[in-house]
């Protein structure tokens, strides 16, 4: 094997690689990334069982071949080039890495003992890769983090007619975004599937410049489910199981309903916030009198802290609610409307935010369920 690179295009290529390279294995071979020469291009790809990756970049071929080396390794030898060419040629079992003067070693890994790379499941419908890596965003910050109860670390992705539906939930929260996408042929029925939130987060996110992500199902029932944009490929291992659905839950009939800008409603949560416990709750007491407004407490005894904001109150004269301050922020970092809409139940019940105001081009199409505190501070 023996190839020529541009520095920034291998770096790049690598390290979106080795996004799948798993911090710790059994398993040493997964350590490492597959490079394979061919005319005048190189293909590199990386594979832990769970998400399969592989990106192609135009080289200078002197000779074909294919051999694999440590990813993490090589990821850092190719941050420490030299900007200009690289040369990289396989020498007996030795890779070498050379530009500007400067010259690696690096031992290969025995390619043979590496996993066969899982079948890229046939692209089905493309969706654009802008709005699909915000919409991966906007549900991924309700994904569960206890790995005891794995249905909740995933996101569901539903496909229906040219509709996409992405959801989320941990039990305390619960986000669901729509957006259009665009299939390639009509689909026999409704497609529902759960992936690893962090991952899929992971995978929108790399391929968000990439124009349009085109999606891949297994026709046959696989445990796979594919990504492409631009030169990039990505498969990801389906979970097993589905969320609880959520329509019940999104309908709060006869809720009050209150409006604030987005931004400084997070601002004060954030400063109020300091002087609360850990699990402590943030108070927000909304009045509709006069031009309306929110006051937003924390804490106890001497410790506290407030401070009040405009908002707009409709179906009741005042309100109470508390909510868990990371689980807000978090809530209300995922919008991009400058405004935001506060459906609210009371104390201890449901609450749901939606984008409100100028700039709200996408309307319901994200919302996010939380559950507000029963015990008022």
């Amino acid at each position: 094997m023996e190839f020529r690179a541009d520095r920034d295009d291998l770096a790049e290529a690598v390290a979106w690689a080795a996004r799948t390279l798993p911090t710790r294995s059994p398993v040493p071979v997964l350590g490492g990334l597959l490079l394979e020469a061919g005319p005048q291009r190189l293909g590199i790809s990386g594979f832990d069982f769970e998400t399969a990756a592989r990106i192609e970049i135009d080289v200078e071929t002197g000779a074909g071949g294919r051999i694999l080396v440590l990813g993490r390794r090589l990821l850092d030898i190719c941050r420490v080039l030299p900007p200009g060419q690289v040369s990289c040629a396989l020498e007996g079992t030795r890779f070498t890495v050379e530009a500007g003067g400067t010259r690696f070693g690096l031992s290969t890994l025995p390619k043979d003992e590496y996993p066969a790379l899982p079948v890229r499941p046939e692209p089905c419908g493309s969706v654009d890769a802008a709005a699909f890596a915000t919409a991966v965003a906007q549900v991924a910050v309700a994904a569960g983090r206890d790995d005891t109860l794995p249905v909740l670390t995933g996101v569901q992705l539903r496909l229906s007619g040219g509709e996409m539906t992405l959801s989320a939930s941990d039990r305390y929260r619960y986000a669901v975004r729509t957006l259009a996408w665009s299939p390639e042929a009509p689909l026999d029925s409704v497609v529902e599937v759960l992936l690893p939130a962090r991952r899929l987060h992971e995978i929108a996110r790399s391929l968000a410049r990439s124009g349009d992500v085109r999606i891949g199902l297994d026709p046959a029932g696989g445990g796979m489910i594919g990504f492409e944009g631009g030169p990039m490929r990505t498969a990801v291992r389906l979970m097993e199981g589905r969320l609880p659905r959520h329509g019940s839950l999104f309908s709060v009939a006869d809720a009050a309903v209150a409006e604030v800008e987005r931004e400084a409603l997070a601002e004060a949560v954030r400063r109020v916030a300091v002087v609360a416990e850990v699990n402590s709750p943030v108070r927000l007491d909304f009045t509709g009198d006069g031009e309306g407004s929110v006051l937003l407490r924390a804490g106890y005894a001497d410790d506290v802290a407030s401070q009040r904001l405009p908002a707009a109150l409709t179906g009741t004269a005042e309100i109470s609610v508390a909510f868990n301050p990371a689980y807000l922020l978090d809530a209300l970092n995922s919008f991009e409307e400058p405004r935001v809409r506060l459906e609210l139940l009371g104390p201890g019940q449901r609450a749901l935010l939606s984008g409100a105001g100028a700039g709200a081009e996408t309307g319901d199409a994200y919302r996010h369920l939380l559950m507000s505190v029963k015990q008022l501070v």
